[in-house]
């Protein structure tokens, strides 16, 4: 229902491109890695994974399960709360390396957080938790990069600022695009492996600003 949810929400409030690798696939049992920006980017990845026949479950903060309706949403269809700095953080491991094992797709955001900065600015990802790295390993599940942009032009900054972007998103329309990278193999220590998929988001996340003509960017691109 959640994947089914973004994907009539987000082309309400914004537009919607969606590219892959030639080499992507989205495998049963692959963990998702993305990279997070805004409080909108979850909404805007579902979107365009459903576009692509993919419905994962999402890890994410613990709190949005106390969030009425939301809350027995998430529980109901499966999804994984993540109780930061509390001893429960290993349980969402053990809930997400099971659900791989019945093929279910698993979407992590590495960063562990979103940005402090309040501007609508892209920048690459920031360093990767290793959470990830250790679900690979253990899972044995190929890890598939997510890059996405735009989502900061819908919800950014502060409170009554991320309120004002949602509201005004559906007359601005801002663009937003996902781009899927190849799978990556559960391969080498934790740091090296959390240093490839940092690597491989990365490289999405350019792909996909770069469709958006984000001018910094551009920039380091140019000759």
């Amino acid at each position: 229902m959640l994947s089914r949810l973004a994907a009539t929400l987000v082309p309400a409030v914004g537009r919607l491109t969606v590219s892959a690798d030639p080499e992507a696939e989205l495998a049963p049992g692959s963990i998702l890695v993305a990279n997070h920006t805004s409080l909108a980017d979850p909404a805007v990845v579902l979107a365009a994974l459903y576009r692509l026949g993919v419905e994962p479950v999402v890890m994410a903060a613990a709190g949005l399960w106390r969030v009425p309706v939301l809350g027995r949403a998430l529980a109901r269809e499966g999804h994984i709360p993540v109780h930061r700095n509390d001893p429960r953080a290993a349980e969402a491991l053990d809930t997400a390396a099971a659900a791989l094992g019945q093929g279910r797709l698993v979407l992590i955001y590495a960063e562990g957080g979103l940005p402090l900065r309040k501007d609508v600015r892209e920048e690459a990802p920031e360093a990767f938790r290793s959470g990830l790295s250790r679900l690979a390993r253990r899972s044995g599940a190929p890890v598939v990069p997510v890059g996405q942009a735009g989502s900061r032009r819908v919800t950014s900054g502060g409170v009554a600022k991320q309120w004002a972007g949602l509201a005004t998103a559906p007359l601005r329309r801002p663009e937003l695009h996902v781009h899927v990278g190849m799978p990556l193999a559960p391969e080498g220590d934790g740091a090296v492996l959390t240093s490839r998929a940092h690597g491989a988001v990365t490289a999405a996340w350019r792909t996909a600003a770069t469709r958006l003509g984000e001018p910094a960017v551009l920039a380091s691109r140019a000759p």
